[in-house]
């Protein structure tokens, strides 16, 4: 008795499959929503490391960095890693972080603000990425910070978030590039962009005529001017506040007018000293020595009184790298006399003597800290640093060229960070790719194997688990459908290789992919390459070893179905025109991040969803990837332009013959006889049977008239003996 074929919406209603949908659908929505209050973040962070803080500046300089001062001294900065660097995550959005320093160059804090991660936006809780940046607190910036194990014994490791791997490289990139960057343009530490910068030399064949206000106009003579007023606001909050302060009308007084220079340059020490002095000063300096002249006029001696005493300057000092470099008497020269055309008179001019032991580069940034003290008691006081930062003008330095292992360095500091993961990655890399060439292999020689059955359901078994195991669990190479989005959406808006290029895996199984579709359709991926899809047909194929009952729907009823999976697949495409995170939250339709990803370890709901379609699978072949699915149905369209159609057929397939059909266990093939290409998962169980003469009904036929028809060779054929009369 026939019965009515059900309408596509009934069917729709009553399917399980469909209600599961909804239900991860809606557990998806109830999901925490991204926090956008970045202001109110930011105070929170900075609350918490800097509770001291009490004025915080505007945003200010290139990378608008807000300065945290406590009772008038600089105690830190703060800055977001999108004002620096635009790198893109694997979402194609950068990560935007917000770093904080303490004044030595140190990182004490590294928050995540915003991201557009899909496995962190619902796959794995944000808590796991607020403690992979929390392990940031405490790393100067001039440190290397590798992600993983390093071979480098001198770099900081930290562990990648598992799951995210590639996002945690990301996140490493933008917190380490940006620290560095605003550190150096703040002066707290050297600009290391170039090794070679450390071993600059001073251009002993250079000089150039200059007046004072020329070196002072191109940076060769450096100046530091205080107030009374801004001495007295630096020490504010402390024990000293209010000890020797300004009295009415003198705030604007100057406290001191510093300059200092580097004198071996000629062109800065000839026309500051004269011809004479100058020769007899280059004369009396040993090889690596450098003569910095400090000159100083107002209310405060910058040399002080410390010298005399104990032969220590106690109120400069130089810092180049984080090491002090602190002058006795021994390094000190008055300077009497100085010659440069319209400089002012001072009251105190010295010359300081660099030895080489302090390993000081004149090519690099350095800085001279004028230490101001207040006594607070009888053998006690206060102290406070005014910093006059100096680098030598480009001009007077020569830079030799870098040896190999300088360059090496600098390569590597420049290298894109894409190529870096593929460096880290190259085991993974080459499996894969070793892997990739052995299904090449499988599918150019199908028709071998297929005549091979109990070979190629080994191969095929072996290939299956490798699948799982290696490209899923481990490798983490589950691909889906929210790539897809994301590349169309690239295509469209300003499209970045390095986007793709960030996790080597998925960039090889995407091109294999790709490649594979236009030869074979998509079912090459789905059959072979999908993680999830090979989990479920491992477990489908142990079941009907025990002898589980298997459960197929009609066939009318079957390619009613297949629409669910496009239907989804439009829907999330809509969905991402408005707002990819949206669509992102949606794409949770697909178990893989739990099933694969994740290893089941989420929120139950998550494990559910996904063990409720393992569980189906038992009793029906992939019921996910046939009905649901949003990638295979992307990966179903391209297929349309498949350039070749490898899998053969009969003119009596589907008229009488029916074998495949039934065999089919995703009822890929239609009654007639044709196979559908945007529902095949090529996993050549037909063609083991087109080419069984034992088991194909037509070639059986054909055999059977063969041997029909074939002489009978080896017979033997009586003989009759007749009596002939003698």
């Amino acid at each position: 008795m026939n019965r009515p074929k059900p309408s596509t919406l009934a069917t729709l209603a009553a399917s399980p499959v469909t209600w599961l949908v909804v239900l991860v659908l809606l557990f998806s929505l109830a999901g925490p929503a991204q926090a956008k209050t970045y202001g109110a973040i930011e105070q929170q962070r900075i609350d918490k490391i800097f509770p001291q803080a009490d004025a915080i500046s505007g945003p200010e300089g290139q990378f608008k960095v807000r300065t945290l001062s406590a009772k008038g001294v600089v105690i830190g900065y703060v800055f977001q890693s999108l004002d620096v660097v635009d790198i893109p995550a694997y979402s194609g959005k950068p990560i935007n972080t917000q770093v904080i320093l303490d004044p030595a160059g140190v990182i004490r804090d590294a928050y995540v603000l915003e991201h557009h991660e899909p496995i962190l936006l619902i796959g794995i809780p944000e808590a796991k990425l607020h403690d992979f940046t929390a392990r940031y607190s405490g790393i100067n910036v001039k440190q290397r910070v590798v992600v993983g194990r390093s071979s480098d014994s001198q770099a900081v490791t930290v562990d990648a978030v598992a799951g995210a791997t590639v996002t945690a490289m990301v996140v490493n990139e933008v917190i380490m590039r940006a620290a560095h960057e605003v550190a150096v343009s703040l002066k707290l530490i050297e600009d290391k962009a170039s090794t070679a910068q450390r071993i600059a030399l001073v251009r002993s064949d250079l000089f150039e005529p200059a007046s004072w206000a020329q070196l002072t106009g191109n940076g060769a003579v450096r100046r530091l001017h205080l107030t009374r007023g801004q001495v007295d606001e630096a020490f504010k909050g402390t024990e000293a506040e209010g000890v020797e302060v300004a009295g009415p009308g003198q705030g604007d007084e100057t406290f001191i007018d510093l300059y200092v220079a580097d004198l071996n340059a000629p062109s800065i020490g000839r026309n500051l000293l004269g011809e004479a002095q100058y020769r007899v000063l280059m004369q009396g300096l040993k090889p690596g020595e450098q003569a910095i002249a400090v000159l100083g006029r107002g209310l405060f001696s910058f040399k002080g009184s410390g010298y005399v005493r104990g032969g220590i300057f106690d109120r400069v000092q130089l810092r180049q790298f984080g090491n002090v470099i602190s002058f006795r008497d021994m390094d000190h020269q008055r300077l009497y006399d100085l010659f440069a055309e319209g400089m002012p008179e001072f009251d105190e001019m010295s010359l300081f003597i660099v030895r080489p032991q302090a390993k000081f580069d004149p090519g690099s940034a350095w800085t001279l800290e004028l230490l101001v003290r207040r006594q607070t008691g009888p053998v006690s006081g206060t102290f406070t640093s005014f910093e006059l930062p100096y680098q030598m003008p480009e001009a007077y330095l020569e830079r030799p060229l870098p040896t190999a292992a300088e360059q090496a360095a600098i390569d590597e500091a420049n290298r894109p960070m894409w190529l870096t993961i593929w460096y880290q990655k190259q085991f993974q890399i080459l499996v894969l790719g070793a892997a990739l060439a052995v299904l090449t292999v499988i599918l150019f020689l199908q028709d071998s194997l297929a005549r091979r059955p109990r070979l190629l359901h080994w191969v095929r078994r072996g290939y299956l688990l490798f699948t799982v195991v290696f490209i899923g669990w481990y490798a983490l190479g589950q691909l889906s459908v929210v790539n897809v989005l994301t590349f169309v959406h690239a295509l469209f808006q300003q499209f970045r290789w390095e986007l793709f290029l960030t996790d080597p895996l998925i960039f090889m199984l995407w091109v294999f992919t790709a490649a594979s579709i236009l030869l074979w359709g998509r079912g090459v991926f789905c059959g072979w390459l999908c993680p999830f899809g090979a989990l479920q047909e491992l477990i489908n194929e142990a079941a009907r070893k025990l002898k589980v009952r298997q459960f197929e729907l009609p066939f009318a009823v079957h390619e009613r179905l297949w629409a669910i999976k496009y239907l989804i697949l439009l829907g999330l495409f809509g969905l991402s025109l408005e707002s990819m995170a949206t669509a992102e939250r949606f794409a949770e339709v697909e178990p893989f991040k739990t099933a694969i990803t994740l290893h089941f370890d989420r929120q139950w709901w998550f494990v559910a969803y996904a063990l409720a379609l393992l569980v189906i699978n038992i009793f029906t072949r992939k019921v996910y990837c046939r009905y649901v699915c949003p990638l295979g149905a992307a990966l179903a369209i391209p297929s349309k332009f498949r350039l070749f159609d490898w899998l053969k057929r009969r003119k009596e397939c589907g008229d009488p013959c029916q074998l495949c059909a039934k065999e089919c266990e995703i009822q890929a093939i239609h009654p007639d006889g044709h196979i559908n290409a945007n529902e095949c998962h090529y996993c050549l169980d037909c063609q083991m049977t087109w080419h069984n003469d034992h088991k194909c009904p037509p070639l059986i036929n054909k055999r059977k008239k063969r041997n029909k028809a074939a002489p009978t060779t080896g017979q033997l054929i009586p003989v009759v003996q007749v009596a002939v009369p003698e």
